[in-house]
């Protein structure tokens, strides 16, 4: 019997028939699990070409806002004054303040215009936080699901970082000057004090602004083949 047991559990060359098999065993189920972890090639490429879809996107959408009358005179993202503070500009245009109301407007729209020229360093950066299994299931979704990943991911981190651009701005181009002078005369009439925060209410603004501008780059790459400006997004975007 003890012959019998030496000859199972040894090979000719003196290892232990049972712990080779065991290692083999392993080694053959690590190599599994390392390939099901490990992105595909094609996978990594389709995360790669999200990612600059989005940088395009990002980087030609806050460049068209931030020309003069990118948001002023565009009707979709014009920035009108706060909704709580309809009621100051029907008052103050009633006693011939017309001209400080669309000066205010102006000016609000102006700021906002003056911050998309530092905001695409802030997207890009978050753009980079796209992970493979998000760009696949991306991929194939709506012609804007990239966009809509964008700001769902990332509008509260961005709000903190571009708000402070936003204010920035707001005191460049006057809007908080021209904000306060509707405010305080608004109040002179009314018993009701009204002072929204003007600085949160431009910065929700100008990030609908921009995600819509880069809903329209994500859109125009997906269906317009002349608009993928690199070789991976022909690739990918061609499949």
């Amino acid at each position: 019997m003890k012959k019998i047991v030496f000859i199972l559990l040894f090979t000719t060359g003196g290892q232990p028939l049972f712990a080779q098999t065991l290692k083999e065993l392993i080694q053959q189920k690590s190599k599994q699990l390392t390939q099901q972890s490990t992105p595909t090639n094609s996978s990594n490429e389709i995360a790669n070409a999200l990612k600059q879809a989005l940088t395009i996107g990002a980087e030609k959408g806050t460049a068209a806002l931030a020309q003069p009358d990118g948001f002023f005179k565009n009707a979709a993202l014009k920035i009108l004054l706060p909704p709580e503070a309809q009621k100051i500009e029907s008052t103050l245009r009633s006693v011939g303040m017309g001209k400080q109301v669309d000066e205010a407007i102006l000016s609000i729209n102006r700021a906002a215009e003056d911050a998309c020229k530092t905001a695409a360093p802030i997207f890009v950066s978050a753009i980079k936080d796209l992970t493979v299994n998000d760009a696949v299931n991306i991929l194939k979704g709506t012609d804007t699901a990239a966009t809509t990943y964008l700001k769902i991911a990332t509008t509260a981190p961005l709000t903190n970082a571009f708000k402070p651009i936003i204010e920035t701005s707001l005191q460049k181009t006057e809007a908080t000057k021209h904000w306060s002078t509707l405010v305080n005369a608004y109040n002179k009439f009314s018993f009701r004090k009204l002072n929204p925060s003007l600085s949160d209410y431009v910065t929700e603004k100008a990030l609908t602004g921009i995600y819509s501008q880069i809903a329209l780059e994500e859109k125009n790459i997906r269906q317009n083949p002349a608009a993928r400006a690199t070789d991976l997004l022909k690739k990918v975007f061609n499949r």
